[in-house]
């Protein structure tokens, strides 16, 4: 069994609420590992468009 520690939680719904602009009630709704795809989905855009500049 995977334990999930609250500050990792906490780490995640803050990054997708502030990236996406989700009420924290979205963020948690989503399945662990759908929320890991959208994290890593917004962290390669950051990082194209940090290159980018």
């Amino acid at each position: 069994m995977l334990t999930y520690t609250t500050q990792r939680l906490w780490e995640e719904v803050v990054y997708v609420s502030y990236h996406l602009h989700w009420s924290l009630a979205s963020v948690l709704d989503l399945e662990h590992p759908v929320r890991r795809r959208v994290i890593a989905e917004v962290s390669e855009i950051n990082e194209r468009l940090s290159a980018a500049e």
